[in-house]
């Protein structure tokens, strides 16, 4: 999910994993292709980002299509379940349509255990209303919908119990 937040960001994209050293680190600029390269460190880089504020005019959820087929696209599942199937600390079976059974799964937010897929919600972590906030009200819609489907980081979407999520509702990680 991050990956996929900073693409956005140019330059920085590169810069922000690699500069977590403390240590200057080499970056690369990006554009048509790879143009320069440019020593920085963590504190640079951080000066450099540009700070905007947030602008949740014209948001609806329904502007990120979110459940779609997921990664795997022939196994049936939605990207909902596809998270599910990967957070279960049982594997739960699979049956037709994607229907989950049998598993046990631990709520991210609270350490519930939980045997009901459907007590289970897929937070976003950055919630969708926060990266709307961000920026992600300029992106296409394909984009929004990568956003809001993206299973490249472990705590990109996670599951919770329905409680835990609606608690956090839409506030960012640091709230």
């Amino acid at each position: 999910m991050i990956k996929n937040f900073l693409r956005g960001f140019g330059a920085l994209t590169l810069a922000v994993v690699p500069l977590i050293a403390s240590s200057p680190v080499q970056a690369a600029q990006v554009g048509d292709g790879v143009r320069a390269a440019q020593v920085t460190t963590l504190t640079d880089a951080i000066g450099r980002v540009r700070l905007a504020g947030e602008d949740r005019s014209g948001y609806t959820r329904s502007s990120f299509r979110h459940w779609n087929s997921g990664d795997i696209a022939t196994d049936g599942c939605s990207t909902r379940n596809e998270v599910l199937v990967a957070e279960a600390v049982r594997a739960p079976e699979v049956g037709p349509g994607c229907r989950l059974t049998g598993g046990v799964w631990f709520s991210y937010y609270d350490g519930q255990g939980v045997t009901d897929p459907g007590a289970l919600d897929i937070d976003h972590m950055v919630p969708l209303a926060e990266a709307w906030d961000s920026g992600a009200s300029a992106w296409t819609a394909a984009r929004r919908e990568a956003y809001a489907n993206d299973q490249g980081a472990p705590a990109s979407l996670v599951a919770v119990t329905a409680r835990t999520n609606r608690q956090k509702s839409d506030q960012d990680p640091a709230a």
